[in-house]
């Protein structure tokens, strides 16, 4: 018996991350809501339920968005010399605006690695 997912054609975990797609199919949307998945895809009907990311996507972000910010206020006071409150007024809005436009985007490309790369609980071989 042939696997359901061979009727299926690849498609790229960085594409469907990206776009928020279902990552059997790439057809249909990932999210009920901002960070919510749906129960399952309505295009193809793969059920979402064992898609977990945990803080994989918030710990990418935070690293991301940190070096970005702590970057941009480094240069922005030391080659620009802008005032300190400038400064942390345009770091901060930067973080925060990184990290909502990061988190959908890294949060769907890891539900789909892990629906590409077959992802489980694991578990232990009693013999």
């Amino acid at each position: 018996m042939a696997d359901e997912d061979d009727y299926y054609p690849p498609v790229s975990p960085m594409a469907a991350g990206m776009g928020g797609k279902c990552p059997r199919c790439g057809q249909g949307a990932l999210y009920d809501g901002f960070l919510k998945l749906k129960t399952h895809c309505p295009s193809c009907g793969l059920d979402y339920a064992k898609a977990d990311t945990g803080d994989g996507p918030a710990v990418f972000v935070i690293f991301i968005t940190g070096f970005v910010g702590v970057l941009f206020a480094f240069i922005l006071r030391f080659m620009f010399g802008a005032p300190a409150w400038l400064v942390l007024l345009l770091a901060f809005a930067i973080t925060i605006g990184l990290t909502f436009m990061l988190l959908r985007p890294m949060k769907a490309t890891l539900v789909a690695l892990q629906y590409r790369n077959k992802a489980a609980e694991g578990r232990v071989d009693e013999e």
